[in-house]
């Protein structure tokens, strides 16, 4: 319950400090700060997607390897049984 009372205080102070008619009027400085850190905000996440993908592809061939070897295995429990 703290953390949510925290959080919403937080998010009013934002919204105080970005409109125009606030004595603060930071909108100016918070959309300069957004324009100069979307494109370090996209090198990360892109470098995130980069790690999901590989590691989805090695997921895939180690799911793949399992079933050959599933297989097999079944293979030759069925000729030992004959």
């Amino acid at each position: 319950m703290f953390a949510l009372i925290v959080g919403v205080i937080f998010i009013a102070f934002t919204v105080f400090a970005v409109l125009p008619a606030c004595p603060l009027n930071w909108g100016m400085d918070v959309i300069n700060f957004l324009k100069g850190s979307l494109p370090v905000f996209a090198a990360f996440v892109g470098l995130i997607c980069v790690f999901i993908g590989v590691a989805d592809i090695k997921d895939k061939n180690e799911a793949k390897k399992e079933a050959q070897m599933e297989a097999k295995a079944e293979e030759s429990q069925n000729s030992a049984s004959e």
